[in-house]
């Protein structure tokens, strides 16, 4: 394998494109693993991508020899910072950019954080519990589920919420 070097960075408008095509690459891993109901092509319509944007998401870009190959995002809400939408493109993983994307993203605030994510998307779940996130009672999940995302009734039932030191201390 050669040796990789990556970097992160903010994103810029000029990469909406690559940003997109890393999130729909990445989230083929989800088809057939989340409810069928929740599933559609592609994962992330460009439309979608810009509203989360507009909604505050920042996201940054991880990169190999400047390509573009992870991308995920930070949303303040308040008292709590959100991880969202975290992907590396298929070709590039298991090579430690997500790890990096993510301590970057954790360097960002001194909020507590939380990730939601799919429950039956277990390699996404042992990630973050690798990393030192904690999953939340089910009844937490609800409840944060519905303060600070906003999803479907039935995206809040198929999915966890993990939780950083930060936020369980508090």
């Amino acid at each position: 394998m050669a040796l990789m070097r990556s970097s992160i960075r903010e994103s810029r408008p000029a990469d909406l494109n690559a940003i997109y095509e890393i999130v729909n690459d990445a989230a083929q891993a989800y088809k057939g693993i989340i409810p069928a109901d929740r599933w559609h092509e592609p994962y992330m319509p460009m439309d979608e991508l810009r509203r989360e944007i507009a909604d505050g998401i920042r996201f940054w870009v991880g990169e190999d020899d400047e390509r573009p190959i992870g991308v995920m995002g930070i949303q303040d809400k308040g008292d709590v910072a959100l991880v969202r939408h975290a992907y590396v493109a298929t070709a590039a993983q298991r090579r430690g950019i997500g790890s990096k994307l993510l301590r970057h993203i954790e360097g960002l605030t001194g909020k507590p954080m939380l990730i939601g994510t799919w429950k039956d998307a277990h390699w996404a779940i042992s990630f973050y519990e690798r990393h030192g996130f904690t999953v939340v009672s089910e009844s937490d999940k609800n409840s944060l589920l519905r303060k600070y995302w906003s999803i479907p009734a039935r995206q809040v039932e198929t999915s966890v919420v993990l939780a950083d030191r930060r936020y369980t201390k508090r």
